[in-house]
């Protein structure tokens, strides 16, 4: 464990935050102050942190008030000394003698190093400042005087940028510095020392904090999937995680409203994606009202799912699940594919192509009601097609291109969920026969289709294919084989020309029991490919061999909660 010995001028609500949190297990072993009246000491008291007080005496030199600090913090055991608002100049008298001393100060050093940081920030009219956590350094010279241009010179550990607002005056600015700044970059360096993930040259000026690598992951069974068979496949260590993720986006406009009217919204840009992207996008009939908050999301899925696909590829999105999704010859036989897999569900829906569209396709898109359509490029006849249609969205992506975003992220009150993408791909050479029956070409060729667009249906999640086109998709049940049943019904009531019977059928996450699999023979499912690995993968196996279901395992599962 490591213990800190706190220097502290007046509240100390770092040092406070620090000792609440605990960062990396660390606790406060004393908190020091140069006057009885500090209110840090009350606190810390109260958190029971034993204090001390060592007066700054008129008659007192630098050095001999350090030798009484010492002195004072010579009966606690301490691996690291973190200063707040100690209005005191360290040399080496006290330097040397102690561990490690960090510090806090209120801007991005060495930008505004001065005692009003804040004032100086606005009075120089930038837009962003900060604070840095830095290792304190002897910044006096041989006669023990202050030499200014060497305070907080010390090598930096880590810095936290935080915007400034018009209307900000240094009290606001101050404020929202110590909360959004100082109390994230303070445990975050308390948090490597005590994790001794931090090594500190003095004498070049130099911190190095250790590459964060995440940990090997031996197991991908949330709980949600019931028991899990034990897992063969090696485990795979997870890196290129770093330990901070900072990202920094402009404002791209503001939105009419988000997911619903009472919250205000707006859409921001990275402009350092080189991605295809519908926030990037062109959007060609300028008389249309703009991008809604959920045009924008629905739309980013669409553009997503038809980038698995090197043929012909049109999907219909809402809600940001799949209402329909194929692959053909031609782009115009793709979409008619996919629009009748659910067309009353596509009504008021998001179209995206992988493929330049031609007039024969957009002749079918303005045939019912589309909020948005997506492709990389128009010809000149699509358009006049669409701009029939007053308020159609109509986006240009420019070339799809290769997918270069590696990381997905989704906030949460109080943090967010950082992940790797999900860009797996599997040919028919992945896939495990587990079943007496072999799947034949086409059913293999069915399963790769199914299972490429399934990870874009929210989980639970399962698709009905024929050929390279869906009939059927049951998404976002908290059932598996409630999700079966959906599947079947949007197959059965919705599809318009296709149904179930033959049909492949593809399952996000492995069946827990084999009545999934009884769901699918009564629907008319004739193949199956899914996970694998449930404790009762031979009950499920058994099940599909009593109905002559071919099935195959990828070995892999494919979740998307949101």
């Amino acid at each position: 464990m490591t213990r800190i010995a706190g220097m502290a001028g007046n509240r100390g609500r770092n040092l406070l935050n620090i000792a609440d949190r605990r960062p990396g297990g660390a606790e406060l072993a004393v908190v020091l102050a140069t006057s009885a009246d500090a209110p840090v000491l009350e606190s810390a008291e109260e958190r029971g942190i034993p204090t001390e007080v060592v007066p700054l005496a008129d008659d007192m030199s630098r050095t001999e008030h350090e030798e009484a600090v010492l002195e004072a913090l010579s009966d606690y055991e301490f691996d690291l000394v973190c200063l707040d608002g100690y209005m005191r100049i360290l040399s080496s008298t006290f330097l040397d003698a102690a561990p490690t001393t960090l510090n806090v100060h209120p801007s991005l050093l060495p930008s505004f190093p001065g005692m009003d940081a804040w004032g100086d920030a606005l009075e120089a009219g930038v837009s962003v400042t900060g604070c840095t956590v830095h290792v304190v350094t002897d910044a006096t010279d041989g006669d023990g005087e202050v030499v200014e241009s060497e305070v907080d010179g010390g090598p930096i550990v880590t810095q936290e940028p935080i915007p400034i607002y018009e209307g900000d005056d240094p009290e606001r600015l101050k404020e929202r510095v110590l909360y959004e700044g100082e109390f994230r970059a303070y445990p975050r360096a308390v948090q490597w020392f005590a994790e001794g993930a931090v090594d500190v040259d003095i004498e070049a000026g130099d911190v190095r904090v250790e590459d964060d690598v995440a940990g090997v992951d031996d197991a991908d069974n949330d709980g949600s999937e019931g028991p899990r068979a034990s897992d063969s496949r090696a485990a795979k260590p997870r890196d290129g995680l770093p330990g901070r993720r900072l990202v920094s986006s402009d404002r791209l406009d503001t939105l009419r409203y988000g997911e619903n009217p009472h919250q205000d919204a707006a859409v921001y840009a990275d402009y350092t994606c080189d991605e295809a992207s519908v926030v990037h996008a062109d959007q060609l009939n300028e008389g249309a009202k703009a991008l809604s908050y959920n045009n924008y999301n629905d739309a980013d899925g669409a553009l997503n799912l038809i980038k698995e696909f090197d043929e012909p590829a049109a999907a219909v999105i809402k809600h940001t699940n799949p209402a329909g999704c194929a692959t053909a010859d031609s782009l115009a036989a793709a979409y008619e594919k996919a629009l009748s897999t659910d067309p009353m569900s596509a009504f008021g829906g998001i179209v995206a192509l992988n493929r330049e569209c031609d007039a024969a396709t957009a002749e079918q898109i303005i045939d019912s009601f589309k909020e948005v359509v997506v492709a990389p490029g128009y010809t000149d006849d699509a358009l006049d097609v669409l701009f029939e249609k007053e308020n159609l969205r109509v986006l240009d992506v420019g070339e799809l291109g290769e997918r270069t975003e590696r990381f997905t992220e989704k906030p949460l009150v109080g943090g967010r969920l950082v992940q790797e993408r999900d860009l797996q791909s599997i040919s028919t050479d992945d896939l495990e026969v587990v079943t007496e029956r072999e799947p034949t070409e086409d059913e293999l060729e069915s399963m790769v289709f199914a299972w490429q667009t399934l990870k874009h249906v929210k989980s639970n999640g399962i698709l009905f294919a024929d050929g390279t086109e869906t009939v059927g998709i049951g998404m976002g049940q908290v059932s598996r084989v409630d999700a079966v049943r959906l599947a079947a019904m949007k197959a059965d009531e919705h599809a318009e020309g296709k149904d179930a019977e033959g049909a492949v059928m593809a399952s996000d996450a492995f069946f827990p029991f084999p009545d999934g699999i009884e769901e699918a023979a009564d629907a008319g499912i004739e193949a199956v490919v899914q996970p694998g690995g449930s404790v009762n993968d031979d009950d499920v196996i058994e099940a599909a061999d009593e109905h002559g279901i071919a099935m195959a395992f990828t070995g892999q599962r494919s979740f998307r909660h949101d």
